[in-house]
């Protein structure tokens, strides 16, 4: 019996400053406008398949994730490639970062699987690149798991959103309506969180007050950024923007969140390099990323900050800006 094998893989996605632009009655027309970082450490996913009745099971490796999410991608699939029904499936799921701490996970995991089930079945990869970022899209909106996540990973790299919506969409796979661009040099970033899960994504975007003051505050930031070439010289711009976003929309203010600021500050502190770096908070959830204030700087800082961060009780790794997508 022909055994079926497929392999995807997806960074991660720091949320800096975003809207929330879900008023479409469409999914595919939903998203945010905003700026964050993509990053090289995320999810990878191998699929097997053989002929036999319609399933999937799903193993993780390195933390919990959900199911459903696997499920739904799938499913969707199946929509647009019937082919996919007639196999019998099983995925494992490998995380390098928790979910529901702000990286963007379900978004990673949605397209390394849609990427995974297409390869296993020798689709082309043009074809199944366009379509994990569509399918992606339509899931992360339908659980209401994210908002720009996806658009942002398939610019890749220092990314900003210039229009909400899936990347791609249709039976062609046409380019749109989201559209965002990026640049990379392959910056290091130092991630840190808090070990118990944070707030789900759903608790702001789907909130009206959370909404308001947050679409307010990333539009009015939004008005700069979105002007202009989008290369390594708006590095310092962005960075300014992500912190007055953070106070505009009132997402700093949250105890839990200036607890962890504070924990980061004083690691910064006790490694010499407060000057040298910046502390920015992950948009949608209790976690934080430590970014030099010069984008080509190396990583010699990097082993020491995990270190103290640790000490604090967070938990702590270091990865870099990705790939441009």
């Amino acid at each position: 019996m022909t055994v079926l094998l497929g392999r995807g893989e997806c960074g991660g996605h720091v949320t800096l400053l975003f809207t929330v632009s879900d008023a479409a009655t469409d999914p595919i027309e939903q998203g945010s406008l905003g700026a964050g970082l993509c990053v090289a450490d995320g999810i990878e996913v191998v699929a097997y398949g053989e002929a036999g009745e319609f399933g999937l099971k799903v193993a993780f490796d390195g933390g919990e994730g959900d199911p459903g999410l696997y499920e739904r991608v799938l499913d969707l699939l199946v929509t647009e490639v019937p082919e996919a029904a007639g196999i019998a499936w099983e995925i494992s799921v490998r995380l390098a970062l928790p979910v529901s701490q702000g990286f963007g996970m379900s978004a990673s995991g949605a397209i390394a699987a849609a990427l995974a089930f297409q390869r296993a079945m020798g689709l082309p990869h043009e074809e199944s690149l366009r379509r994990s970022y569509s399918l992606a899209h339509k899931a992360e909106r339908e659980r209401s798991t994210g908002l720009g996540d996806v658009t942002a990973l398939a610019a890749g790299g220092v990314e900003r959103r210039l229009a909400a919506g899936a990347p791609y969409h249709g039976a062609l796979l046409l380019s749109g309506p989201g559209r965002a661009e990026g640049w990379s040099c392959a910056t290091p970033i130092v991630l840190a969180w808090r070990p118990d899960a944070g707030k789900h994504t759903s608790d702001y975007i789907d909130d009206p007050d959370w909404k308001r003051s947050i679409s307010q505050a990333g539009a009015d930031q939004m008005q700069a950024l979105s002007r202009g070439e989008w290369d390594i010289s708006r590095w310092t711009e962005l960075l300014d923007s992500s912190k007055r976003f953070a106070e505009d929309s009132g997402l700093l203010a949250d105890s839990s969140r200036v607890g962890l600021l504070s924990s980061v500050d004083d690691a910064m502190r006790e490694c010499g390099i407060g000057e040298e770096t910046v502390a920015l908070l992950c948009m949608l959830g209790e976690s934080v990323a430590i970014v030099p204030s010069d984008p080509q700087s190396g990583v010699d800082w990097c082993g020491s900050m995990v270190e103290a961060l640790e000490r604090t009780g967070l938990q702590a790794m270091t990865t870099e800006v990705g790939r441009l997508s």
